[in-house]
């Protein structure tokens, strides 16, 4: 049985290690290719190179978890680094023993400093950052000593993990593309090759992947989530036109404690990537009228709809045509959040409770209103339109009546997708399905980060510094929602 299952495992890697080298080796021909068969022009081409860069790091880096031998080449082919510019200032981090006592008892005597530097940015200023490492020597059982140098997200790097968070942060949270982040870093007065941001970016991406996922683990163990989605072109490699793909973003509950937020990007809208979301999740679920969730609701998740969509429908009516009966709707619509504004602190079940007494039977007086409106419209009318959607959809729009943890509306996660929106006009589109997925992973983080009142550069800096040698076990502990800085003695 063991043989088996280790066979099944080779097996498994070697098919794995196989599909990365063939997805690595199609990148590069893509960006090392011809660019006059490859690659749009201008801006576009710009922004496609650096997602292609990003993904290579990415693969590389899971490439070289599976193979070891694949680290040890891709030491031998790195080139020598530039020395950092002399006229960057410098901080000097020593690095030494905690005792000069060798183990046999003698003093260590000290031989030399061994000096490696790092990349540091403050907002707007380089320095160096040089650690020193002392190497100590016993003269009797003849042995060496020395500290090692701390472990670093990318190891052997040359960015420190502030540097690596800025520019994430400035990609991810301020939209600049990374071209555009060159040349502000040029007249600060280094220059940082595109590539070499791209690389930092897409292995930054691969070693957050974990949180991301801790984090979609914890919005799924409530027991209400919102759900929405919204379009961003996605550049196809080798052609110059893009097509549709769709970031879908998830939240906890509006009433539970948990702060979060987690976006996937997918190539499309099809309900198919909502159920890999969700898996065998049950609960309520708070979406607008999209039948991409039918197949959710089938296998027992619960639906809510959104109050703000229907009261939406009739308010546009009302605004453009004076329509008597679209202002009723929306005079009946204020009433219901008026009550709801009033029960927003309240614990659930006396949410609920008040719910019963003062916005139930108001609902209940609405919906015999529109039945009766609908009787006097013609088919088809405008007016027809707007009241068949929210007495088709009237179960589920009334579904928060029934449970003081369901909010009245969706507009809690369309305001975590508003940043994406005005993402969308500065950085145009995904250079690549992996690079809308590594965008999903980081954006994820750092809104998670504001939702819970963090500076995102603080608690990525953070984060990326102890990601090297936190244990896998305790991830839980740096998601946004439980981080705290590291204290220093």
């Amino acid at each position: 049985m063991e043989t088996r299952q280790g066979q099944q495992e080779l097996h498994s890697k070697t098919a794995r290690i196989a599909q990365l080298s063939h997805e690595i080796a199609v990148l590069k021909c893509l960006r090392f290719g011809k660019k006059g068969e490859h690659l749009p022009a201008g801006l576009q081409g710009s922004l496609l190179e650096e997602a292609l860069d990003e993904d290579i790091a990415a693969l590389e880096l899971e490439l070289q978890a599976l193979e070891p031998q694949v680290q040890a080449k891709a030491e031998k082919r790195q080139p020598k680094r530039t020395a950092l510019p002399p006229e960057l200032a410098r901080i000097e981090i020593r690095h030494d023993p905690a005792s000069t006592d060798c183990a046999c008892g003698c003093q260590l005597s000290f031989i030399r400093d061994e000096t490696s530097e790092k990349l540091d940015y403050t907002p707007g200023v380089f320095r160096v950052q040089r650690h020193i490492r002392g190497i100590w020597a016993c003269a009797q059982c003849e042995t060496i000593t020395q500290e090692p140098m701390p472990a670093h997200v990318i190891d052997k790097g040359l960015a420190t993990p502030g540097l690596l968070a800025h520019v994430l942060v400035a990609k991810y949270a301020d939209h600049l593309p990374l071209h555009r982040q060159e040349g502000i870093f040029a007249r600060a007065g280094l220059r940082l090759a595109r590539s070499t941001l791209a690389q930092w970016v897409g292995e930054c991406g691969h070693a957050l992947q974990p949180l991301v996922d801790a984090l979609r683990t914890a919005i799924l163990n409530g027991p209400v989530v919102h759900a929405d989605e919204t379009p961003v072109r996605l550049l196809k490699p080798g052609k110059k036109e893009t097509h549709r793909a769709y970031l879908w973003a998830y939240a906890p509950g509006l009433f539970e404690d948990l702060k979060a937020v987690v976006y996937d990007f997918a190539d499309g809208r099809g309900g198919e990537h909502a159920r890999a979301f969700f898996g065998n999740w049950q609960g309520t679920l708070v979406c607008d009228d999209y039948g991409g969730y039918n197949a959710l609701f089938r296998q027992g998740v619960t639906e809510a709809g959104c109050m703000a969509h229907a009261r939406r429908a009739f308010f546009d009516l009302f605004e453009s045509s004076k329509s008597p009966v679209a202002g009723q709707a929306v005079n009946y619509f204020d009433q219901l959040y008026a009550i709801e504004r009033e029960l927003k602190n309240l614990p659930p079940d006396e949410r609920r409770h008040r719910r019963q007494q003062q916005a139930k039977p108001l609902a209940d007086k609405f919906h015999e209103w529109m039945l009766a409106q609908r009787q006097r419209v013609p088919d088809g009318s405008t007016t027809a339109k707007k009241l068949d959607y929210s007495l088709n959809r009237w179960e589920a729009l009334t579904r928060y009546l029934e449970d003081g943890r369901v909010p009245m509306d969706n507009n809690y996660i369309e305001r975590q997708i508003r940043p994406i929106a005005i993402g969308r006009s500065n950085w145009l589109f995904a250079g690549s399905l992996r690079a809308g997925k590594r965008a999903a992973a980081v954006m994820s983080l750092i809104q998670s980060a504001k939702l819970n009142g963090h500076d995102p550069y603080a608690y990525l800096k953070d984060v990326l510094t102890r990601l090297p040698t936190h244990p896998n076990s305790r991830v839980d502990e740096l998601l946004p929602h439980n981080w705290s800085p590291q204290t220093t003695a």
